[in-house]
């Protein structure tokens, strides 16, 4: 597959402040969904601006599409749609001149069908006569999400473009999202819904203090990271856990009626399960129920920005 987004070594430093980002590279592939996940302060927007042209890095190189954002800024910016955090519109605009507006600023002929079905998966072809300072919170994002895809681009980014909206307006836009996807359109997305990011993006990019702490396709990091946890239900309550299981490493549970065994998703690294209850009886514990868990991305996301760097 081509690679789409090539940022190479880039780093900001702003007058004010400390690194925003410190030798960051990253490479994303036409048609994937890569999803920037960090604490606030990270450096995503700082990110997501140099790549779309927005700020000047303070050195390294990005080209979109093999266009250079700077020597070639006009045609890596026709390729990138951006939604941003802040809503700006024009208060007294109406809805569909301001989409309008958006393509004809990138030189594109006027298309009414394109913009009609764009703004009809929305959920806005009834506001489309509506000026701007008319409509809701949730309505201002569609309206941004419109511009953002109005005139095809061929890269997307959602920066927290579900932050605040109601649960419809996360509906469409993922279904969106899908759609443009099929498609062949890259989409980069930050988020703070996290389970979010773990059920539609194709990679994982971890960002903090500006640096990137990793980048992974998202199934092979859930099994690389994950960690499951069986909590043993007994139908007595114990005080301590027996000697003869201390190689499992148990801890009690919440419930004093209750073990906790945790072990790495893959194969081979902790002793198994079937060994463990048979241990369990034999330890004289009488077994009422066991239920299994497995950790989110959400609980590998705070492990590592909790981790300090070397």
């Amino acid at each position: 597959m081509a690679t789409m987004i090539s940022v190479e070594t880039v780093s900001k430093t702003y007058a004010s402040g400390p690194a925003a980002l410190t030798d960051v590279s990253l490479s994303i592939e036409q048609g994937e969904i890569l999803a920037l996940l960090g604490p606030n302060g990270a450096g995503k927007t700082t990110l997501i601006s140099i790549i779309c042209g927005l700020t000047t890095m303070s050195g390294g190189r990005v080209t979109v599409g093999g266009h250079d954002v700077i020597t070639d800024y006009r045609a890596a910016r026709r390729l990138i749609g951006l939604v941003p955090q802040e809503i700006a519109l024009e208060p007294f605009e109406r809805v569909q001149n301001t989409v309008r507006l958006s393509r004809g600023l990138f030189g594109l002929p006027r298309d009414d069908g394109y913009i009609e079905e764009t703004l009809r998966k929305l959920s806005l072809w009834d506001k489309r006569a509506a000026q701007s300072l008319e409509l809701s919170g949730g309505m201002k994002r569609r309206v941004l999400i419109a511009k953002a895809l109005s005139h095809e681009p061929e890269v997307l980014f959602l920066d927290e473009p579900t932050a605040g909206v109601d649960v419809e307006l996360r509906k469409d836009m993922w279904d969106i999202v899908r759609d443009l996807k099929a498609r062949g359109v890259t989409i980069i997305l930050t988020t703070h819904y996290i389970e979010e990011a773990e059920a539609i993006a194709d990679r994982i990019g971890v960002i903090n203090k500006g640096e990137i702490l990793l980048v992974e396709e998202t199934a092979a990091l859930m099994k690389r990271m994950g960690q499951k946890q069986m909590v043993i239900e007994l139908q007595a309550p114990v005080d301590a856990i027996p000697a003869s299981l201390a190689k499992y490493d148990l801890s009690l549970g919440d419930d004093p009626c209750s073990l906790v065994y945790s072990y790495v998703t893959q194969a081979g690294r902790r002793p198994g399960i079937t060994a463990l209850l048979s241990d369990i009886s034999d330890a004289g514990l009488r077994l009422r129920d066991v239920q299994t868990r497995q950790s989110s991305l959400e609980d590998i996301f705070v492990d590592l920005v909790k981790e300090p760097r070397a």
